[in-house]
C-alpha cells in the first residue's frame, strides 16, 4: 500500500485495537507548538490521492526516503508536522509547484514497520493551515505556514443546515455497505458545524479535487451547503443501484423459486410414477435451448414460445406446430461457424487438382481468399454467377471452392421454382407450414458460413403464387442478407457469411434487378486440346475406376480421343464426352466380364468397332465454293454453332421469303441486308429491274431450330449480294457481324464461342467487326495461331475478302414459255 493510502473504519479500528472517538487527542501528551504570530515552521510531508482534514484520525504509511525523514525529526524535536495534498498522486518527487497551497497541522501518534518496508504513522488532524515558503528540501521538506482559525460562532441558519446534512447522511449510510452504522453515531454527537462537514467529507468517496475544494472552505457554513449538495448527489446514485440490486434480486428470486417448484414437481411426479412424456419432453427441450447459443432477439422469441408450450394442456392440437417450431429454431445454425482457409498457395493446388483452365474463376477465389486474410470482418461475401453452355463445369467447380475454403458445401436447383414461398417458406398458420429451401439447406449445413449454390437461376419461373426471382433479391443482396427473414420462422437470420454461387446458361431471362446484385463471370466452351487434357487428367481415370478396369491396362490413344470428340460428340463442354467415354468403358467392361479378347490400347478404328459408326460427320464444310451460301457463326446457350444463309433469286414480283424459323430481329435483319443490297446495286453491277421482277428466299437450314438475334445481317447481305451477281462465297471464311442500312458493321456478342465453332468445323477465317477486337482477349493463343481473324468495318472490306469471280452462264435447258427475261448484272472484277 503506498503512501497516504487511506483506510476505512474497519482497518482503522484493527490498526488501533478499538474504535476511535473522534474528536479528543488520541495521545497521552499535546506537542507545544512555538506560535509567533500564528506562523510557523514545521517539517512537512506531501500527501498522495489523500487529503486529511482537521479532527479526524488517520494511519499514514510512508515509504519515500524524505517523508521518513521529515517524520523523524518531528518525532525527535517534539514538532507537529504539516501535511498537504499533491495536485498529481503518480509524482514520486513533486515540487513546489506540485503541492496544494491549503492543508492539515498534525500530531504524530504511534510508528510501525510494516513488512513491505513501509513506515506506518498514526496521525490527528488539528487545524487548517496555509503554506507560505518552502524553507528547507534536503535531507526532508520544512515550509513556513500559517494557522487559519475556525469561526467559534456561525449563522442562524446554520444548526438547520446540520439537521439537513445529517439526514441526507442517515440515507446515505443506510443505502451504502460500505459504511458501517457507528459513523453515523458519530455524525450525530458532532456539534460543530466545520467539523461535522469536515467528518462527512472524509467518509465519502469523493473525488481528489472535491475534497480539496472543501478543505480550502473555511466558512462553516458554505462547507456544510457544498457536502449537502455532494451528499445528494451521492443518495441519489444510491438509491438508482439500490432500484437495479432490488429488481435483479426480484428476478433472480423468481427463477429460483420457479426452478426449485419445477424441481420439486419433477421429483413428486418421479417418486409417484406420474412422469408423463409431455413433461419429460419438455424438460429436455428446456435443457437443449439452455445449452445452445443463440442471439438475444432469438433466445427471447424461444423462451416465449417454450412458456406457451409449457401452459398448454397435453392434448392441445397446437403442441405440434410449436413444437416442430421450436425444434427449427433449435437445429438452425445461429452462430457457429467453420473457420475459412485462407492459405492462397493451397487453396490454388486444390482447384488446379479438380479442374482443368477456368482461370478466371479461379483468379476470382484466390482474390477472395487473399482479401479475406487481409480484412476479414471490412470486407462483403461476393455474390458470383457462372454464365455459360452446359458442361463447362460451372456446377462441378463449386464443390472444389468449397473444398479449398474450407467450407460445407450446399446445391439448391431452382430450375423449374415458380412459388416465391420455395424460397421465403410458408406462414405458420398453414397446415404443414416449414420454411423455404435456404433455411433447409442452412439446417443440414449445420453452419452459417457454407458455399450455397444456387443452380440454373435463369430458369425460375412465376405463376400466381408469386416471382421466385423477387424473393432472391433479398437472399443475394450483401446489404440486406444480414438480416433475412422467412416467413415460417419470422425472425431475423444472418446469411451475409454465406458465399453465394449462381449458375445459368444465358443472362437473357435473369430480372434486370438480380442480374445487377451478382458478379458475372462467364464460362466458355473449350478448345479441342483442352477436351484432350481433360479427358486425360480426369474424365478417363475416373470412368475407369467407376468401371472397374482400372488395372486391365486398357488405354485411350489420342486419335481415338480426337475422333470421339469431332465426330461423336459437338458440344461446348465435355459431358457428353464423358457419356462416350463410359459408353467405351462398358463394352470393354463387357468383354473382360464374357472373357472374350478386347483391346487394350483404343484407337480410332477400335473406336468405330465399339461406338458404331460416327454420328457428326464434316458436313458442315462443303465440298466446293457456291454461290447464295454463307457461312455464319451463330452464339446459343450450348456454345457456338455455324449457320448456313441460303438464298435463290426466282423471276417473281419482288417478294421476299424467309424461312427456317426465324425471329422478329432475325427477320429485320433480313429485312436490313436486302434494303441494303437494293441500295448499291449500281455499286455491284446489279440492274434495278431484277428485284421488281424477281421474288428472294433466304432460307437457314434445320428448320426445326428457332433462330434469333442481328449478328447474321452481315452474312445475309453477302449471300443476297453473291445470289444477285452469280458469285460464289469461299466455303472456308465463317463470318459475324450485325450490318445497318449504310453498310456499317457493329459488333455482336460471343466472339470467342463463335470462333471455338468455326475451328471446330474447320473454317480458316473468321471475319468479325472491328469494335470487337479486344474480344480477342480471352481466345486462346492456340485457336489464334490456327485460325486468320480479319477485322472490318464496312460492308465492302466483307465483301471483297469472301466473294469469288463470278461463274460462268450455264446453257438453258429449256426456254420458258412467255417469260420476261432477267437481266444479267454486269459484274465488276472480283
Amino acid at each position: 500500500m503506498k503512501e497516504d493510502d487511506q483506510l476505512d473504519f474497519g482497518q482503522l479500528s484493527d490498526f488501533m485495537g478499538v474504535a476511535l472517538p473522534f474528536g479528543e487527542d488520541l495521545f497521552e501528551e499535546e506537542t507545544a507548538l512555538d506560535l509567533e504570530d500564528g506562523i510557523i515552521d514545521r517539517p512537512f510531508l506531501p500527501l498522495r490521492d489523500l487529503v486529511l482534514f482537521p479532527q479526524m484520525v488517520m494511519p499514514l504509511f510512508v515509504g519515500r526516503e524524505r517523508s521518513l525523514a521529515a517524520i523523524k525529526a518531528a518525532v525527535a524535536n517534539d514538532e507537529t508536522l504539516i501535511v498537504a495534498a499533491q495536485e498529481d498522486g503518480e509524482i514520486v518527487d513533486p515540487s513546489e509547484v506540485d503541492i496544494y497551497r491549503i492543508g492539515t497541522e498534525v500530531i504524530i501518534g504511534r510508528t510501525l514497520h510494516m513488512p513491505d518496508s513501509t513506515t506506518s504513522v498514526l496521525a490527528q488532524g488539528r487545524r487548517r493551515i496555509e503554506i507560505l515558503e518552502f524553507t528547507q528540501w534536503d535531507p526532508y521538506i520544512r515550509v513556513r505556514v500559517r494557522a487559519i482559525p475556525e469561526p467559534d460562532q456561525w449563522h442562524n441558519t446554520t444548526e438547520a443546515l446540520m439537521r439537513a446534512v445529517v439526514a441526507l447522511f442517515e440515507k446515505v449510510v443506510d443505502l451504502n455497505r460500505k459504511l458501517p452504522e457507528e459513523v453515523y453515531t458519530f455524525a450525530i454527537n458532532i456539534e460543530e458545524p466545520g467539523w461535522l462537514a469536515d467528518f462527512i467529507a472524509s467518509t465519502l468517496d469523493l473525488p481528489l479535487d472535491i475534497k480539496q475544494e472543501i478543505l480550502e472552505t473555511f466558512d462553516p457554513n458554505n462547507r456544510l451547503q457544498k457536502v449537502s449538495v455532494h451528499l445528494a448527489r451521492e443518495l441519489d446514485v444510491l438509491e438508482m443501484e439500490d432500484q437495479i440490486h432490488s429488481r435483479v434480486q426480484q428476478e433472480v428470486d423468481k427463477m429460483q423459486r420457479e426452478h426449485f417448484l419445477r424441481e420439486q414437481m419433477r421429483v413428486i411426479q418421479s417418486e409417484l410414477g406420474e412422469m408423463d412424456t409431455f413433461t419429460q419432453e419438455l424438460s429436455e427441450l428446456r435443457d437443449a435451448f439452455d445449452s445452445k447459443a443463440l442471439p438475444d432477439d432469438v433466445r427471447a422469441k424461444a423462451d416465449k414460445e417454450l412458456a406457451r408450450l409449457a401452459s398448454m394442456p397435453p392434448m392441445a392440437p397446437e403442441i405440434g406446430v410449436i413444437r416442430t417450431y421450436l425444434d427449427w429454431i433449435l437445429e438452425l445454425p445461429w452462430l457457429e461457424k467453420t473457420d475459412d482457409n485462407l492459405d492462397v498457395t493451397q487453396a490454388s493446388k486444390v482447384l488446379d487438382a479438380d479442374h482443368f483452365g477456368l482461370d478466371k474463376v479461379k483468379d476470382r477465389i484466390l482474390e477472395f481468399i487473399a482479401v479475406k486474410s487481409i480484412a476479414a470482418d471490412a470486407m462483403r461475401t461476393p455474390i458470383l454467377c457462372f454464365v455459360g453452355p452446359p458442361g463447362t463445369g460451372k456446377t462441378s467447380i463449386g464443390q472444389s471452392i468449397a473444398k479449398s475454403l474450407n467450407r460445407e458445401f450446399l446445391r439448391i436447383s431452382l430450375g423449374g421454382v415458380r412459388d416465391e414461398a420455395e424460397i421465403r417458406g410458408h406462414r405458420r398458420t398453414y397446415v404443414g407450414a416449414l420454411p423455404g429451401r435456404i433455411l433447409q439447406a442452412m439446417r443440414r449445413a449445420g453452419t452459417v458460413n457454407p458455399l450455397f449454390m444456387l443452380d440454373e437461376v435463369d430458369k425460375l419461373g412465376q405463376d400466381f403464387r408469386g416471382d421466385p426471382a423477387a424473393a432472391l433479391l433479398e437472399v443475394l443482396d450483401p446489404e440486406q442478407n444480414r438480416a433475412f427473414v422467412d416467413h415460417y420462422l419470422d425472425l431475423d437470420y444472418d446469411l451475409s457469411g454465406v458465399l453465394f454461387i449462381t449458375t445459368a446458361n444465358l443472362l437473357d431471362t435473369i430480372p434486370p434487378a438480380l442480374h445487377d446484385r451478382m458478379e458475372v463471370i462467364e464460362f466458355s466452351g473449350y478448345l479441342e486440346e483442352e477436351k484432350l487434357e481433360i479427358s486425360r487428367q480426369f474424365l478417363i481415370p475416373r470412368q475407369l475406376e467407376q468401371h472397374g478396369l482400372l488395372d486391365k491396362g486398357i488405354k485411350l490413344d489420342d486419335s481415338g480421343l480426337k475422333m470421339m470428340i469431332r465426330q461423336y460428340t459437338y458440344e461446348a463442354g465435355v459431358r457428353n464426352l464423358e457419356r462416350e467415354i463410359a459408353n467405351v468403358c462398358r463394352k470393354v467392361a463387357r468383354r473382360v466380364v464374357e472373357k472374350k479378347r478386347h483391346p487394350k490400347r483404343i484407337t480410332s478404328k477400335q473406336l468405330v468397332d465399339l461406338l458404331g459408326p460416327p454420328r457428326m460427320t464434316q458436313q458442315f464444310l462443303r465440298e466446293e465454293d457456291e454461290v447464295g451460301v454463307a457461312t455464319g457463326v451463330a452464339w446459343t446457350a450450348a456454345g457456338g454453332d455455324i449457320l448456313f444463309i441460303e438464298v435463290t433469286v426466282m423471276p417473281g414480283k419482288g417478294g421476299l421469303t424467309l424461312t427456317g424459323q426465324l425471329g422478329d430481329v432475325m427477320q429485320e435483319s433480313a429485312q436490313a441486308a436486302l434494303s441494303y443490297t437494293r441500295s448499291h446495286a449500281d455499286v455491284w453491277g446489279i440492274h434495278d429491274e431484277i428485284f421488281e421482277n424477281s421474288d428472294v428466299h433466304i432460307h437457314i437450314p434445320e428448320g426445326a431450330v428457332p433462330k434469333d438475334g442481328p449478328s447474321a445481317g452481315a452474312a445475309m447481305a453477302v449471300a443476297l449480294i453473291s445470289a444477285f451477281t452469280n458469285r460464289p462465297i469461299r466455303r472456308d471464311a465463317g463470318m459475324t457481324g450485325e450490318i445497318t442500312l449504310r453498310g456499317r458493321i457493329l459488333p455482336v456478342g460471343g466472339i470467342r464461342e463463335k470462333a471455338l465453332a468455326a475451328r471446330r468445323v474447320g473454317i480458316k477465317t473468321f471475319i468479325m467487326p472491328k469494335k470487337n477486337e479486344s474480344d480477342l482477349i480471352d481466345i486462346p493463343k492456340k485457336l489464334r495461331q490456327d485460325m486468320e481473324f480479319v477485322k472490318i468495318e464496312r460492308m465492302h472490306q466483307l465483301l471483297d475478302a469472301v466473294l469469288l469471280a463470278p461463274l460462268p452462264a450455264r446453257a438453258k435447258k429449256r426456254k420458258p414459255a412467255k417469260a420476261t427475261p432477267i437481266p444479267r448484272a454486269s459484274v465488276p472484277p472480283a
